[in-house]
């Protein structure tokens, strides 16, 4: 296949090494030569700075889009409209203007977009899902997310103020940035009714909130809270969800899955196989994009899955800004 990347950071580095790792090598890369990182590994391959060339010349039958966040429909729009299949880094956008019109031309060129939230990929998770569908744990009561990683970490390479996480004219901001909780909680429960948010910049001198507490109720009548942060060390990624009938806990340091049974009343344990690590999670997006691109998988994480995350995201801010309830969060 032919893939075009836009977007050369750490993310788009990833994926562009995940894709010569699963054998393609017909790799355009679209260039602004903004990025921060050696160019090194990326010599030998061809380059464009302009996306309507790189479109009509290359003809890529996927795009793989990691370029920050506020500019993701920049490149996404044209290349559906070139009939390219998309994976789409989360989230969406920092709006939802021309979402809309990415569907509609999504439809009218006929590819699929594969909305990057890698997490949906991760074996414990998906088993926890299971275990919600089948009812061995009863119905969810409460839950809680937390989520706490220290943002001058994250590129030791660079000024951290300067990177897209942290400008709010590239679509940073905590919650935005780190919405793959958003995600994953409405794929393990079910459709978010209302929100509510406190967040701000508590500590790092951001212009975009760097702490946020959001609080949600589901369509079910579940409860519960999603933490995130830039300030946490160490970092600290886990939630647990109570049921009528045990309680599940998940911790992304180990990949554990722990499971209690209030009918046997004892605790099970489930673990990521061996060798797994985080990379595995983007191999097997990677993986599951090409099949959409060929046309032999449909997306297991839609424009619409995507579309429903950057709404939470949203109405978490404007729930923050505003201090009301927001609902619902739906359309």
């Amino acid at each position: 296949m032919k893939f075009l990347i836009a977007g050369l950071g750490s993310i788009g580095r990833r994926h562009f090494r995940n894709l010569i790792a699963l054998g393609e090598q017909d790799i355009l890369l679209l260039r602004t030569h903004k990025a921060t990182l050696p160019d090194d590994d990326l010599a030998g391959y061809p380059v464009s700075t302009d996306l309507q060339d790189a479109l009509l010349s290359h003809k890529p039958e996927a795009v793989i889009i990691s370029n920050p966040t506020a500019l993701h429909l920049d490149i996404a729009i044209p290349a559906a409209q070139a009939g390219c299949s998309i994976l789409m880094e989360k989230p969406l956008s920092d709006s939802l203007a021309r979402v809309d019109e990415l569907e509609a031309a999504l439809k009218k060129g006929g590819g699929r977009l594969l909305t990057g939230f890698q997490f949906r990929f991760h074996p414990t998770l998906q088993m926890a899902r299971q275990y919600l569908k089948s009812d061995v744990v009863g119905r969810p009561i409460s839950f809680h997310v937390h989520w706490g990683e220290y943002l001058p970490d994250w590129h030791p390479w660079e000024d951290f103020k300067q990177g897209y996480a942290a400008r709010p004219d590239l679509g940073g901001g905590v919650i935005l940035t780190l919405s793959h909780a958003l995600d994953y909680i409405r794929m393990l429960l079910d459709e978010p009714d209302s929100l509510w948010a406190f967040a701000g910049p508590l500590n790092l001198g951001l212009e975009v909130e760097d702490t946020a507490e959001i609080g949600l109720k589901m369509m079910s009548g579940a409860i519960g809270s999603v933490h995130l942060d830039y300030n946490q060390k160490p970092a600290s990624h886990h939630w647990e969800i109570v049921c009528t009938k045990g309680t599940m806990k998940w911790d992304n340091a180990s990949g554990a899955l722990e499971v209690y049974s209030a009918k046997d009343k004892e605790w099970g344990k489930h673990l990521p196989t061996k060798g797994f690590e985080r990379n595995t999670l983007f191999i097997k997006e990677m993986k599951h994009f090409i099949s959409v691109a060929q046309k032999k998988e449909l997306p297991a994480c839609t424009l619409q899955d995507g579309k429903r995350a950057l709404q939470m995201a949203l109405a978490a801010q404007q729930s923050a800004q505003t201090g009301q309830i927001v609902k619902p969060i739906a359309g």
